[in-house]
Formats: C-alpha cells, sequence, structure tokens
C-alpha cells in the first residue's frame, strides 16, 4: 500500500523557509502541505501567497493547499496560478461544493476534500466520485499542538473502507505521531500530513525521520 508523507509547512522555520525545503527536498518526502487560512472560516491566520511561491520555486514535488477559508470556489484559479497541484477545499464552507470540484479539475489540478471532524461520511458521501483525494481532520482545524481526536477513527475506518470504491487517495491530518501513522496504515491510510508531533522540532535530521518512518511502514 502506497505511503504519502507530507510536511505541514505551517510548522516549518519560516526565517529559512527555503533551507526547509531544501532539506525536506533531500529528505525525500512527497507532498509539501500548505494549509490557507483566513481568519473568518477558522479563527486564525496562516501561509500567505508568498509562501506558497517560496516552496513552489524550491521544489519539483507535488504541492497542496487546503484552504479553510470562505468562498474557496473564488479562490481556486488563484491558487493554482501559484502552483498547486492538490487543492482541498471543506464542504462546509462552500454552498457549490460539486462547481467547485469541477473549477479545480478545469484548471488541470487534482480535487481534493477535507472532512473536519465534525462531518460526517453521509455529509459528503455524493462527492465521494469526483474527488481525488480526502482529507480527515484528526484536529479541530485552525491551530497547531492539538490532542488527536479519538472520536474520528469510526469515520475514518469508513473512509478507508470506500476509497477503493470511490478511487480516491485518503489522508488525515492532525496529531500525526509516528505510532498513529503505523496503525492508521495498516487501516488504510494512505497521506500523512507531518506536523510537530512527527517531524518538526525535532533533534534527528528530517532525512532520517523520514527514513526511520518509511522502513517501519
Amino acid at each position: 500500500m502506497v505511503l504519502i508523507l507530507s510536511p505541514s509547512m505551517m510548522c516549518a522555520k519560516f526565517s529559512y523557509l527555503s533551507s526547509e525545503v531544501d532539506s525536506l527536498n533531500k529528505a525525500n518526502i512527497d507532498i509539501y502541505h500548505m494549509d490557507v487560512m483566513d481568519g473568518r472560516y477558522v479563527p486564525n491566520f496562516a501561509l500567505g501567497p508568498e509562501d506558497i511561491s517560496t516552496v513552489r520555486k524550491n521544489t519539483n514535488k507535488k504541492l497542496d493547499v487546503h484552504l479553510m477559508i470562505e468562498n474557496p470556489r473564488k479562490y481556486v484559479k488563484f491558487f493554482s496560478d501559484l502552483g498547486a497541484d492538490i487543492i482541498y477545499f471543506c464542504p462546509d464552507a462552500e454552498q457549490q461544493s460539486a462547481r467547485t470540484i469541477d473549477d479545480i479539475h478545469a484548471q488541470g489540478k487534482k480535487a481534493g476534500i477535507a472532512v473536519n471532524t465534525g462531518t460526517s461520511f453521509e455529509t459528503v458521501k455524493e462527492l465521494l466520485p469526483e474527488v481525488d483525494y480526502v482529507l480527515v481532520m484528526t484536529v479541530h482545524p485552525g491551530f497547531a499542538s492539538q490532542p488527536f481526536q479519538e472520536s474520528v477513527i469510526p469515520k475514518l475506518r469508513k473512509f478507508a473502507e470506500e476509497k477503493e470504491k470511490y478511487g480516491y487517495i485518503l489522508g488525515i491530518d492532525g496529531a500525526v505521531s509516528r505510532e498513529r501513522i503505523k496503525a492508521l496504515h495498516k487501516l488504510g491510510v494512505d497521506n500523512f500530513v507531518l506536523g510537530t508531533s512527527a517531524l518538526f522540532g525535532k533533534e534527528q535530521s528530517y532525512k532520517e525521520i523520514i527514513s526511520d518512518i518509511r522502513k517501519e511502514n
């Protein structure tokens, strides 16, 4: 089963962002995960266009943007033009989610939905035939360093059971420790967004950590 490791760049050292990207490139990560927050959909701000541009200029690897913003459909082309390969949005922030998915695909990008802790499988089921990625939030959106929400496990299991039927890549975001990766990869999760629980702020180098995670799984 595929294992995709996606560093959450909200946790990187922004004073040395180009250097951080270089180190992560050498560590052989898979996808750069860029959280975008507008202070309205979630009560916080994160990652502006200049941050996304800097990462894009310094890597040939895939880059995703997770739009935790109101009216995400209005900004699909903007973030596509910045170089995003995958665009996630939260269906509860958009009145016409199917059209948002169509707009992302029209830009030649992969479309993903981010499923918040309070959003059920049934709520987004009708969108699943159209999306390429599903990202299940395992913390409440908007802030780093939160505890893992055990209550999402039954829902995550359901998404794992249905992924072959619908053809999406399943990921999780929030408090993703190495122990969680090992357990949830076996459950059927493909893509792991890595923050301070597993990757950033550690004594080991990024290359050592990523190598160890791959060996463990």
